[in-house]
């Protein structure tokens, strides 16, 4: 059987062309450069419209770790109903616990909120202190796949460790190998791992059209460099700008 090819997507062009290139399957994210969020209503619906190949939807509620406290947990666990209304068919969940094994409860309650569509559990599992156990853990959750890097920082350098993964898995999960893949290593990673499944991206930088861009504003922001931290609304500071914004001149 071919190699089924999973292509990581964020616009309904990118699922066209995926599909058109031959994917199998589309994973559909949002914010990729914070590698991947919860993609909108209205895009998953869309994609679902243009393309024939299966969509995956991820549900991440913010970038940043992967440990979340029990309001975002819920928001997670309506996003995964939401999508699966909206025609999804998959999702891509993962969280853990403090201490970096996979946080068993949460991953449980997002299964059975997809009511029998397939779950893929992302690269959080890169992260993971045991990724032995945290793949038995995932078989115990209800997971068909786990998508994984073998924990180094591309697919092709973890092969080693993706190999044993694919052999410890056996029939019970696919493991579905991702991290940097290109095209000039593929077939190797293949070779040397087993793995029936890669996740890919396959882009290019798209430029816009408008010719009138002011230069100077820059609204994107640089991601921290911690890859576990994120961004929080402070209730001090907030409390503190509408303190200044409503002061008296010169009081």
């Amino acid at each position: 059987m071919p190699v089924v090819v999973e292509a990581c997507i964020d616009s309904v062009a990118s699922a066209v062309a995926a599909e058109r290139g031959g994917a199998a399957r589309v994973e559909l994210c949002d914010a990729l450069h914070d590698a991947g969020t919860t993609p909108s209503a209205g895009m998953i619906a869309a994609v679902k419209e243009r393309v024939r190949v299966p969509v995956f939807v991820i549900v991440r509620p913010r970038g940043g770790g992967f440990v979340y406290s029990a309001e975002e947990l819920d928001v997670m666990r309506r996003d995964v109903i939401a999508a699966r209304r909206l025609g999804a068919d998959g999702v891509v969940i993962g969280a853990l616990r403090p201490d970096g094994t996979v946080d068993d409860a949460a991953t449980r309650a997002l299964v059975d909120a997809a009511e029998g569509l397939p779950v893929t559990f992302h690269r959080a599992f890169d992260l993971v202190a045991d990724r032995d156990a945290a793949l038995d853990a995932l078989v115990a959750c209800g997971v068909s796949r786990v998508l994984t890097s073998g924990g180094a920082p591309s697919a092709i350098e973890g092969a080693d460790a993706i190999a044993a993964l694919v052999r410890r898995a056996a029939d019970r999960l696919t493991v579905l190998a991702g991290g940097g893949i290109r095209e000039a290593h593929v077939a190797e990673l293949v070779r040397r791992t087993g793995v029936r499944e890669v996740h890919v991206r396959g882009s290019r930088l798209t430029r816009t059209e408008m010719t009138s861009a002011n230069g100077a504003i820059r609204l994107r922001k640089p991601l921290p460099d911690d890859e576990g931290a994120w961004e929080e609304t402070d209730e001090a500071r907030i409390r503190e700008l509408v303190h200044r914004a409503n002061a008296e001149p010169g009081g």
